[in-house]
């Protein structure tokens, strides 16, 4: 098997990597001519479009997809499946994912239409030595210092410096995270990929109404489970009128990306590629070379849910007066757990003492149709030593699985607390309550427990 070691070569050569390099966002090297065509990447490239600009769908770069379709001749498909990909990711790969705004004015399948500010920014880190994937959120309006602009938020690094400046943006607040390659897609990626696909299935927790008359963006969405068409899908994405404002737009991104993920992996998917293929090209703008796509899209393969990891930087929103603008105002601590044990970043002054129970802020939330469950289980978890335990809003969607959601990416103390109740799973990923290390969502498993005690 051929490694792709070329996505290697930042780690040696500071001087190649992306956060120092120079060059403009119209040299993009994976559209240089000397590259195999559209039709022969298409499909890895139609995968990276899961990076829309709404969501950043990157992991779908990493599913078990079937890549012999990047062939034209049907033998060659077979011959695929029989031989593999022939690539693999030498060593662990960090990629920095940007889902860009509408720029008005900008010609569709121009370089112009990726000018404009990240809606979403994602850092992916594909680990072939531990064979995991992990995704960083990173909120838009996380406040930064952008190098030689000064204290901005990270959604304008793009707008002020393209890909380089983003890259190095992030680089400088994460702990000098390497910065190994980018991909960019415009907006427009996201509701078309969904409707080729035929809609993915979500879970609407409540009304959602609101109008953006600068981004052509009306929101109309009613509570439950329903299947999305592509704009629905955005309006889901997009929807900030709540007191959760970005943040909340992250915890729905996320609970799309497993939407998406389900729906890609149904076989169903194989007669829209070719459609796919075609309508994704013009949205994407990467420097990942076709091999080093089709080493990623080999090592996903074989990753399995419990292997993908996501995570949103920890942090708070700023005080009303604080700044001049809103913003979210990073965690230190909590950027440096989540770079060390996602990332394999060790701080300059790293605490690696675990965290006892009455220092994790735990919140319960019912959804296991008992009325009582949420209480009787705070009532248990105080007589395992968790005092900071606190009950929020019932999730409507009831779950037959208890789930620990780590919510600050701290996935020891999780681990922790499912062992003491001896049942859960969990997940790491942000769509608990934000105030909490992690949320416990009580399943329908936890009530059958406690009755037999």
């Amino acid at each position: 098997m051929k490694q792709i070691e070329t996505v290697s070569e930042t780690q040696s050569n500071p001087g190649s990597e992306l956060h120092a390099a120079t060059p403009p966002p119209t040299a993009a090297p994976a559209r240089s001519p000397h590259q195999a065509n559209w039709v022969q990447r298409g499909l890895a490239l139609a995968i990276a479009a899961a990076t829309s600009a709404t969501l950043g769908l990157t992991a779908a770069l990493l599913l078990p997809l079937p890549i012999g379709l990047i062939a034209k001749d049907k033998s060659v498909v077979s011959n695929v499946w029989r031989v593999g990909l022939g690539y693999q990711v030498g060593r662990p790969v960090n990629i920095l994912i940007m889902g860009i705004d509408r720029v008005p004015g900008a010609e569709p399948g121009t370089e112009a239409i990726f000018s404009g500010r990240s809606d979403t920014m994602l850092l992916l880190r594909v680990n072939p030595e531990q064979d995991t994937v992990s995704l960083l959120s990173i909120p838009r309006d996380t406040q930064v210092q952008i190098p030689e602009i000064g204290l901005d938020k990270i959604n304008d690094a793009n707008v002020q410096g393209g890909p380089a400046l983003a890259a190095k943006t992030v680089s400088s607040t994460l702990n000098g995270v390497a910065i190994d390659r980018y991909v960019r897609v415009s907006t427009d990626a996201f509701k078309e990929l969904v409707d080729l696909l035929g809609g993915i299935e979500v879970y609407v927790p409540k009304p959602m109404q609101y109008e953006d008359k600068t981004q052509k963006l009306k929101i109309d969405l009613q509570p439950g489970n329903q299947t999305l068409s592509g704009a629905q899908a955005e309006q889901f994405a997009r929807f900030r009128n709540d007191d959760l404002g970005d943040i909340g737009r992250v915890q729905r991104q996320q609970a799309l990306l497993k939407a998406l993920r389900s729906k890609l992996m149904n076989p169903t998917v194989i007669p829209r590629i070719p459609a796919l293929v075609k309508a994704m090209q013009k949205y994407i703008d990467t420097n990942l070379s076709l091999e080093e796509l089709l080493a990623l899209v080999g090592a996903g393969r074989k990753l399995s849910d419990g292997n993908f990891k996501m995570v949103m930087l920890p942090g708070r929103f700023s005080a009303p007066g604080e700044y001049v603008a809103s913003y979210w105002i990073m965690d230190p601590a909590g950027r440096d757990r989540v770079m060390q044990q996602y990332f394999d970043v060790t701080p300059q002054q790293a605490d690696t003492a675990a965290r006892s129970a009455t220092d994790v802020r735990i919140a319960i939330q019912n959804a296991s149709g008992s009325p009582n469950g949420a209480r009787e289980l705070q009532q248990d978890l105080a007589k395992l030593g968790y005092i900071n335990v606190y009950v929020v809003a019932d999730w409507p969607d009831a779950q037959t699985e208890t789930r620990i959601i780590a919510q600050g990416g701290d996935l020891a103390a999780a681990d922790a607390v499912r062992q003491a109740l001896g049942l859960g799973q969990v997940q790491a990923e942000s769509t608990g309550d934000l105030e909490s290390d992690f949320t416990i969502r009580i399943g329908q498993d936890w009530l059958q427990q406690h009755a037999q005690k």
